[in-house]
């Protein structure tokens, strides 16, 4: 089963189960798959991979930590902890962050990979196309600042 196929068996589960919180955010996130196929077809209908899809939840949930670090900092925490429970939905459907060991080592071979005079970007790039979905950007960009300064 697809992704996506899974996502919409959860929303009719979570509708027949009457959770509401759940069921909100699977509408929601069914919305912004559409919205994503959407702005991708030329013509003909498309229908977004499973890598695809990831990439869209990866974006909810990024902004959803924005949502919740501007909410905390406005002082209103009640949306602050609504935004952390639809966080904890859509990770579900992410796969398993990596450990900070696993990404210090990968760090370190795409440096070695892009040689002794690479910059931030060259090596930032490299790690990003390994991690795709494993490591949120902000970790991976401590990773790189911090190899680079112990360089």
């Amino acid at each position: 089963m697809t992704l996506k196929g899974k996502l919409k068996a959860d929303l009719v589960a979570a509708m027949r189960a009457k959770e509401a919180e759940k069921l909100s955010v699977l509408r929601m996130l069914a919305t912004a798959i559409q919205t994503k196929e959407i702005a991708l077809r030329k013509g003909e209908d498309v229908v977004l991979s499973d890598e695809q899809v990831l990439e869209v939840i990866a974006a909810e949930v990024k902004k959803r930590k924005d949502s919740v670090a501007a909410y905390e900092a406005g002082g209103r925490p009640e949306l602050a902890e609504k935004e952390k429970e639809e966080i904890k939905i859509l990770e579900i459907y992410l796969p398993a962050q990596m450990s900070d060991e696993e990404l210090e080592q990968i760090v370190k071979a795409a440096a070695a990979e892009a040689g002794a005079g690479a910059n931030f970007g060259a090596v930032m790039g490299k790690v990003m196309g390994k991690v795709k979905g494993r490591a949120d950007g902000n970790r991976v960009s401590a990773a790189v600042k911090k190899l680079m300064e112990n360089k």
